[in-house]
């Protein structure tokens, strides 16, 4: 017999729903007012009736609608890239035996202990020498696929997709890409679906490299908002209007997508 969630359960969840909303809530609130009522610390709890001045305040601030398509081409491009060769490269480890496959899984776990700083100026350097300085090319290629990814991907398809329903597949006479495509791709939906959902997210977050490799006239979203607050005083009005802006997308994508991932999610946890 299933026990019903008490009231304790449901206080907790909706705390929790309130206290995760209450950053966004709060960027809109100070983004709706005037700057002069934000600057004086606490606003009025109710929104204001700036909120489209200031948004239009810092769409014409900087290049704001070039900066939003960068982020959506840039994250976009990436997480599905992460995904597929994240997958490939997981189930090559996870199924596949071949010599040296202990000692390459090491090194690329290791690579996760690397900071991301410390490879700046090399990484730099070899865009510079490509050519790539200032263009898309230097935010996407530097992150196709990444040593996270090929590890989730790895621990997950371990336990998804059992040895003898590869080996009877390839009994059958599946190619060893027929096997990966028809067998292991629909199994590793769900934890593809989460990486997916991660990278786009980290990708669309990501502040310092695109401000290191990107032009002050093409940034990324990210970097356009910093522009706002360049100067001594800082516009909050202006700043979290551009920043509620910024969030949109990310709520349309979990509006749209976010059935699914959860889906995904719980059929992942099922399995597991």
């Amino acid at each position: 017999m299933t026990r019903r969630p008490g009231l304790l359960t449901y206080g907790l969840l909706i705390a929790f729903v309130l206290g995760s909303a209450a950053p966004l809530y709060w960027s809109f609130l100070l983004g709706s007012h005037t700057r002069e009522v934000a600057a004086q610390g606490v606003p009025p709890l109710l929104p204001g009736g700036h909120f489209w001045d200031n948004a239009q305040r810092a769409i014409d601030t900087v290049p704001f609608w070039k900066a939003l398509g960068n982020s959506v081409l840039v994250s976009s491009v990436t997480a599905a890239s992460v995904v597929v060769l994240s997958t490939l490269a997981g189930y090559a480890f996870a199924k596949l035996r071949f010599r040296g496959r202990g000692a390459l899984l090491v090194f690329v776990v290791a690579t996760m202990a690397v900071p991301t700083q410390l490879g700046v100026v090399p990484l730099f350097i070899l865009m510079s020498e490509l050519g790539w300085t200032g263009t898309m090319w230097a935010v996407i290629v530097p992150w196709l696929v990444t040593a996270f990814g090929v590890f989730f991907m790895r621990q997950y398809l371990l336990d998804a997709v059992p040895d003898e329903l590869l080996e009877a597949a390839r009994m059958d006479g599946c190619s060893q890409i027929r096997v990966f495509w028809h067998v292991a791709a629909p199994a590793a939906r769900p934890a593809a679906a989460i990486l997916w959902l991660f990278t786009f997210m980290q990708v669309w977050t990501d502040f310092f490299w695109p401000l290191i490799a990107l032009p002050h006239e093409n940034p990324t979203i990210q970097v356009a908002l910093n522009q706002l607050q360049s100067g001594f005083f800082k516009d909050y009005s202006l700043v979290l209007a551009g920043t509620t802006l910024a969030t949109v997308p990310l709520l349309i994508l979990f509006v749209v997508a976010g059935r699914q991932l959860v889906s995904g999610i719980m059929q992942g946890a099922v399995k597991g």
